[in-house]
Protein backbone atom coordinates (compact mmCIF):
# COMPACT_ATOMS: atom_id res chain seq x y z
CA UNK A 1 0.00 0.00 0.00
CA UNK A 2 2.93 2.14 0.67
CA UNK A 3 3.12 2.36 -3.65
CA UNK A 4 -0.27 4.16 -3.84
CA UNK A 5 -0.88 7.56 -4.47
CA UNK A 6 -3.40 9.86 -5.52
CA UNK A 7 -4.20 13.44 -5.86
CA UNK A 8 -6.90 16.02 -6.52
CA UNK A 9 -8.83 16.61 -9.74
CA UNK A 10 -11.95 18.73 -10.43
CA UNK A 11 -13.17 20.58 -7.73
CA UNK A 12 -15.01 23.35 -6.94
CA UNK A 13 -17.83 24.20 -3.76
CA UNK A 14 -20.08 26.80 -3.09
CA UNK A 15 -23.85 27.34 -1.87
CA UNK A 16 -26.65 25.50 -3.29
CA UNK A 17 -30.10 26.11 -3.90
CA UNK A 18 -30.22 29.68 -2.03
CA UNK A 19 -33.93 30.32 -2.17
CA UNK A 20 -34.83 33.93 -2.92
CA UNK A 21 -37.48 35.59 -3.54
CA UNK A 22 -37.54 39.42 -4.60
CA UNK A 23 -40.18 41.54 -4.31
CA UNK A 24 -40.52 44.43 -5.87
CA UNK A 25 -42.77 47.10 -3.59
CA UNK A 26 -41.77 50.73 -5.20
CA UNK A 27 -45.29 51.06 -6.74
CA UNK A 28 -48.79 49.81 -5.47
CA UNK A 29 -48.59 46.82 -8.07
CA UNK A 30 -45.98 44.58 -6.67
CA UNK A 31 -43.74 42.73 -9.05
CA UNK A 32 -42.01 39.00 -7.35
CA UNK A 33 -38.80 37.22 -8.81
CA UNK A 34 -38.33 33.40 -7.27
CA UNK A 35 -35.02 32.55 -7.86
CA UNK A 36 -33.92 28.88 -6.39
CA UNK A 37 -29.72 30.13 -6.47
CA UNK A 38 -26.27 28.00 -6.68
CA UNK A 39 -22.89 29.52 -6.63
CA UNK A 40 -19.78 27.47 -6.58
CA UNK A 41 -15.88 29.04 -6.96
CA UNK A 42 -13.08 27.21 -8.78
CA UNK A 43 -9.14 27.94 -8.28
CA UNK A 44 -6.18 25.83 -8.45
CA UNK A 45 -5.08 27.68 -5.03
CA UNK A 46 -8.36 26.37 -3.70
CA UNK A 47 -6.50 22.72 -3.55
CA UNK A 48 -4.80 23.36 -0.06
CA UNK A 49 -8.34 22.86 1.44
CA UNK A 50 -8.94 19.62 0.17
CA UNK A 51 -5.21 18.63 0.71
CA UNK A 52 -4.48 20.07 4.00
CA UNK A 53 -7.60 21.84 5.24
CA UNK A 54 -6.21 25.43 5.16
CA UNK A 55 -9.12 27.51 4.30
CA UNK A 56 -6.77 30.66 4.11
CA UNK A 57 -7.61 31.22 0.48
CA UNK A 58 -11.60 29.33 1.00
CA UNK A 59 -14.45 32.58 0.41
CA UNK A 60 -17.23 30.52 3.00
CA UNK A 61 -20.31 28.78 1.18
CA UNK A 62 -21.96 30.78 3.97
CA UNK A 63 -20.38 33.99 2.33
CA UNK A 64 -21.81 33.15 -1.19
CA UNK A 65 -25.28 32.96 0.40
CA UNK A 66 -25.14 36.12 2.04
CA UNK A 67 -23.80 37.51 -1.19
CA UNK A 68 -26.77 35.99 -3.44
CA UNK A 69 -29.25 37.75 -1.40
CA UNK A 70 -27.31 41.03 -1.10
CA UNK A 71 -27.00 41.23 -4.60
CA UNK A 72 -30.72 40.68 -5.18
CA UNK A 73 -31.44 44.11 -2.80
CA UNK A 74 -28.25 45.89 -4.29
CA UNK A 75 -28.58 45.00 -8.02
CA UNK A 76 -31.93 43.66 -8.50
CA UNK A 77 -32.94 41.13 -10.61
CA UNK A 78 -34.00 42.21 -13.92
CA UNK A 79 -33.51 38.51 -15.62
CA UNK A 80 -31.80 35.41 -13.82
CA UNK A 81 -28.80 35.58 -16.75
CA UNK A 82 -28.23 39.58 -15.61
CA UNK A 83 -28.26 38.94 -11.70
CA UNK A 84 -26.14 35.44 -12.67
CA UNK A 85 -23.59 37.72 -14.71
CA UNK A 86 -23.19 39.90 -11.68
CA UNK A 87 -22.86 37.67 -9.23
CA UNK A 88 -19.77 36.02 -10.88
CA UNK A 89 -17.95 39.28 -11.88
CA UNK A 90 -17.98 40.12 -8.29
CA UNK A 91 -16.27 36.32 -7.21
CA UNK A 92 -14.02 36.53 -9.94
CA UNK A 93 -13.02 40.68 -9.32
CA UNK A 94 -12.89 40.36 -5.51
CA UNK A 95 -10.84 37.16 -4.75
CA UNK A 96 -7.62 37.40 -6.82
CA UNK A 97 -7.65 33.43 -6.44
CA UNK A 98 -10.87 32.58 -7.73
CA UNK A 99 -10.03 32.14 -11.14
CA UNK A 100 -14.10 30.72 -12.35
CA UNK A 101 -17.14 29.18 -10.93
CA UNK A 102 -20.43 28.03 -12.42
CA UNK A 103 -23.79 30.31 -11.39
CA UNK A 104 -27.33 28.51 -11.71
CA UNK A 105 -30.61 29.14 -10.95
CA UNK A 106 -33.88 28.26 -11.51
CA UNK A 107 -37.18 30.85 -11.81
CA UNK A 108 -40.29 30.00 -10.68
CA UNK A 109 -42.91 31.99 -12.32
CA UNK A 110 -46.08 33.48 -10.81
CA UNK A 111 -49.14 34.77 -11.91
CA UNK A 112 -51.64 37.68 -10.29
CA UNK A 113 -54.89 36.00 -8.80
CA UNK A 114 -57.84 37.74 -10.85
CA UNK A 115 -60.52 39.14 -8.77
CA UNK A 116 -64.06 40.20 -9.85
CA UNK A 117 -62.25 40.50 -13.66
CA UNK A 118 -58.91 41.89 -12.73
CA UNK A 119 -55.90 41.16 -11.76
CA UNK A 120 -54.37 42.03 -8.18
CA UNK A 121 -51.58 44.10 -7.36
CA UNK A 122 -50.16 41.52 -4.66
CA UNK A 123 -51.80 38.54 -4.89
CA UNK A 124 -50.19 35.57 -7.19
CA UNK A 125 -50.70 32.17 -7.95
CA UNK A 126 -48.14 29.30 -9.41
CA UNK A 127 -49.47 28.26 -12.74
CA UNK A 128 -46.89 24.98 -13.10
CA UNK A 129 -46.56 24.98 -16.72
CA UNK A 130 -42.58 25.09 -16.60
CA UNK A 131 -39.22 26.26 -14.73
CA UNK A 132 -37.28 28.97 -16.47
CA UNK A 133 -33.21 28.29 -15.93
CA UNK A 134 -30.21 30.04 -16.10
CA UNK A 135 -26.17 29.63 -15.61
CA UNK A 136 -23.02 31.67 -16.26
CA UNK A 137 -20.23 29.61 -16.49
CA UNK A 138 -16.56 31.51 -15.87
CA UNK A 139 -13.76 29.20 -17.06
CA UNK A 140 -10.60 29.20 -18.79
CA UNK A 141 -10.92 33.17 -18.62
CA UNK A 142 -14.02 33.05 -21.03
CA UNK A 143 -17.69 33.48 -19.39
CA UNK A 144 -20.42 32.23 -21.32
CA UNK A 145 -24.27 32.69 -20.60
CA UNK A 146 -27.02 29.49 -21.09
CA UNK A 147 -30.80 30.26 -20.82
CA UNK A 148 -33.08 27.27 -20.65
CA UNK A 149 -36.21 25.44 -19.28
CA UNK A 150 -37.09 21.65 -17.91
CA UNK A 151 -40.37 20.31 -16.54
CA UNK A 152 -42.33 21.76 -20.21
CA UNK A 153 -44.69 19.14 -20.13
CA UNK A 154 -46.84 18.54 -23.67
CA UNK A 155 -48.66 16.72 -25.39
CA UNK A 156 -49.98 15.28 -28.76
CA UNK A 157 -53.36 12.89 -28.78
CA UNK A 158 -52.58 12.84 -32.46
CA UNK A 159 -50.06 13.68 -35.16
CA UNK A 160 -47.48 11.68 -34.36
CA UNK A 161 -46.23 8.36 -36.17
CA UNK A 162 -43.81 5.84 -35.23
CA UNK A 163 -42.96 2.91 -38.27
CA UNK A 164 -40.45 1.92 -39.99
CA UNK A 165 -37.86 0.55 -37.10
CA UNK A 166 -35.84 -2.51 -37.66
CA UNK A 167 -37.20 -5.80 -35.80
CA UNK A 168 -35.38 -8.69 -34.49
CA UNK A 169 -36.49 -11.66 -32.00
CA UNK A 170 -37.06 -9.40 -29.18
CA UNK A 171 -38.65 -6.72 -30.76
CA UNK A 172 -42.75 -6.79 -29.40
CA UNK A 173 -43.90 -3.01 -30.55
CA UNK A 174 -46.02 -2.39 -32.97
CA UNK A 175 -45.97 -0.12 -35.22
CA UNK A 176 -48.09 2.54 -35.60
CA UNK A 177 -49.02 5.83 -37.84
CA UNK A 178 -51.54 7.35 -34.96
CA UNK A 179 -50.61 7.78 -31.19
CA UNK A 180 -49.96 9.96 -28.80
CA UNK A 181 -46.82 11.69 -27.74
CA UNK A 182 -45.98 13.34 -25.10
CA UNK A 183 -42.48 14.39 -23.22
CA UNK A 184 -41.17 16.72 -20.57
CA UNK A 185 -38.92 18.82 -22.49
CA UNK A 186 -35.47 20.05 -21.00
CA UNK A 187 -33.76 22.33 -22.71
CA UNK A 188 -30.57 24.84 -22.21
CA UNK A 189 -29.31 27.25 -25.33
CA UNK A 190 -26.20 29.23 -25.30
CA UNK A 191 -25.85 32.61 -26.20
CA UNK A 192 -22.86 33.80 -28.49
CA UNK A 193 -20.41 35.87 -26.85
CA UNK A 194 -21.04 38.90 -29.34
CA UNK A 195 -24.69 38.90 -28.66
CA UNK A 196 -24.22 38.71 -24.50
CA UNK A 197 -21.67 41.99 -25.23
CA UNK A 198 -24.10 43.72 -27.21
CA UNK A 199 -26.35 43.31 -24.19
CA UNK A 200 -29.79 40.93 -24.99
CA UNK A 201 -33.47 41.16 -23.39
CA UNK A 202 -33.44 37.68 -21.74
CA UNK A 203 -36.89 38.08 -20.44
CA UNK A 204 -38.31 38.77 -23.81
CA UNK A 205 -36.32 35.95 -25.18
CA UNK A 206 -37.37 33.30 -22.75
CA UNK A 207 -40.73 34.36 -23.72
CA UNK A 208 -40.62 34.09 -27.28
CA UNK A 209 -38.18 30.59 -27.20
CA UNK A 210 -41.09 29.06 -25.13
CA UNK A 211 -43.70 29.98 -27.61
CA UNK A 212 -41.61 28.81 -30.49
CA UNK A 213 -40.67 25.84 -28.86
CA UNK A 214 -44.64 24.85 -28.20
CA UNK A 215 -45.91 26.15 -31.43
CA UNK A 216 -42.98 23.79 -33.25
CA UNK A 217 -44.38 21.10 -30.87
CA UNK A 218 -47.77 21.51 -32.13
CA UNK A 219 -47.56 21.96 -36.13
CA UNK A 220 -44.83 19.14 -36.59
CA UNK A 221 -46.48 15.83 -37.82
CA UNK A 222 -43.82 13.59 -36.18
CA UNK A 223 -42.79 10.52 -37.05
CA UNK A 224 -40.76 10.02 -34.35
CA UNK A 225 -39.56 12.16 -31.21
CA UNK A 226 -36.27 12.59 -32.34
CA UNK A 227 -37.59 14.25 -35.71
CA UNK A 228 -39.69 16.65 -33.17
CA UNK A 229 -36.76 17.90 -31.17
CA UNK A 230 -34.65 18.92 -34.15
CA UNK A 231 -37.46 21.27 -35.59
CA UNK A 232 -37.83 22.87 -32.09
CA UNK A 233 -33.96 23.38 -31.79
CA UNK A 234 -33.98 24.88 -35.50
CA UNK A 235 -37.49 26.45 -34.94
CA UNK A 236 -35.87 28.50 -31.99
CA UNK A 237 -32.39 29.45 -33.52
CA UNK A 238 -33.92 30.57 -36.61
CA UNK A 239 -35.77 32.67 -34.77
CA UNK A 240 -33.24 34.73 -32.08
CA UNK A 241 -29.89 35.24 -33.89
CA UNK A 242 -28.12 35.07 -30.42
CA UNK A 243 -28.42 31.80 -30.08
CA UNK A 244 -25.55 29.24 -30.47
CA UNK A 245 -26.68 26.07 -29.79
CA UNK A 246 -29.31 24.39 -27.89
CA UNK A 247 -29.42 20.89 -26.31
CA UNK A 248 -32.63 18.75 -25.14
CA UNK A 249 -33.30 15.85 -23.08
CA UNK A 250 -36.82 14.66 -24.03
CA UNK A 251 -38.13 11.71 -21.69
CA UNK A 252 -41.30 9.68 -23.87
CA UNK A 253 -44.09 9.71 -21.63
CA UNK A 254 -45.80 6.69 -23.19
CA UNK A 255 -49.23 6.17 -23.54
CA UNK A 256 -50.58 3.23 -24.69
CA UNK A 257 -54.14 1.89 -26.04
CA UNK A 258 -55.79 -0.41 -22.92
CA UNK A 259 -57.27 -3.83 -23.88
CA UNK A 260 -60.79 -3.46 -23.89
CA UNK A 261 -61.66 -6.53 -25.76
CA UNK A 262 -62.06 -8.43 -22.09
CA UNK A 263 -65.21 -6.53 -22.02
CA UNK A 264 -66.83 -6.16 -25.29
CA UNK A 265 -65.54 -3.51 -25.85
CA UNK A 266 -63.54 -1.48 -28.82
CA UNK A 267 -61.03 1.22 -28.16
CA UNK A 268 -60.04 3.24 -31.23
CA UNK A 269 -57.23 5.02 -29.70
CA UNK A 270 -59.12 6.85 -27.12
CA UNK A 271 -58.09 4.95 -23.81
CA UNK A 272 -54.63 4.65 -22.53
CA UNK A 273 -52.75 3.64 -20.28
CA UNK A 274 -49.97 6.47 -19.20
CA UNK A 275 -46.71 4.41 -18.26
CA UNK A 276 -43.98 6.66 -16.35
CA UNK A 277 -41.45 4.32 -16.80
CA UNK A 278 -39.38 3.00 -18.27
CA UNK A 279 -39.53 4.98 -20.85
CA UNK A 280 -37.48 6.06 -24.03
CA UNK A 281 -35.10 9.06 -23.28
CA UNK A 282 -34.17 10.86 -26.41
CA UNK A 283 -31.38 13.81 -26.18
CA UNK A 284 -29.62 15.83 -28.65
CA UNK A 285 -27.86 19.05 -29.89
CA UNK A 286 -29.03 21.45 -32.53
CA UNK A 287 -26.11 24.02 -33.62
CA UNK A 288 -26.23 26.71 -35.99
CA UNK A 289 -23.92 26.55 -38.89
CA UNK A 290 -20.61 28.55 -37.81
CA UNK A 291 -21.27 29.44 -34.68
CA UNK A 292 -17.69 28.66 -32.31
CA UNK A 293 -17.93 25.73 -30.49
CA UNK A 294 -17.65 26.27 -27.16
CA UNK A 295 -17.53 22.86 -24.55
CA UNK A 296 -16.51 24.67 -21.67
CA UNK A 297 -19.75 26.19 -21.64
CA UNK A 298 -21.43 22.51 -20.38
CA UNK A 299 -18.71 21.91 -17.96
CA UNK A 300 -20.42 20.36 -14.68
CA UNK A 301 -23.54 21.66 -15.96
CA UNK A 302 -26.45 18.81 -14.09
CA UNK A 303 -27.78 15.67 -16.54
CA UNK A 304 -30.72 17.03 -18.47
CA UNK A 305 -32.81 14.12 -16.53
Amino acid sequence: MTDVSVSLGANKYGKAENRIVRIYRDAARHEIVDLNVSSQLRGAALAQSYLSGDNALIVATDTQKNTAFAFAKEHGIRSPEDYLVALGRHFVSSFEWIDGGLWQAEQYEWERIVVDGAEHDHAFVRPGRATRLAAVQTIDGGTHVLGGVKDLTVLKSTGSEFHGFPRDRYTTLGETDDRIMATSVTGRWRFLPDAVAAGIDYNALYAEVLDVLLSTFAAVHSLALQQTLFEMGRAAIEARPEIAEMRFAMPNKHHFAYDLSAFGLDNPNEVFYAADRPYGLIEGTVTRDGAPAAPEAWTDLPAFV
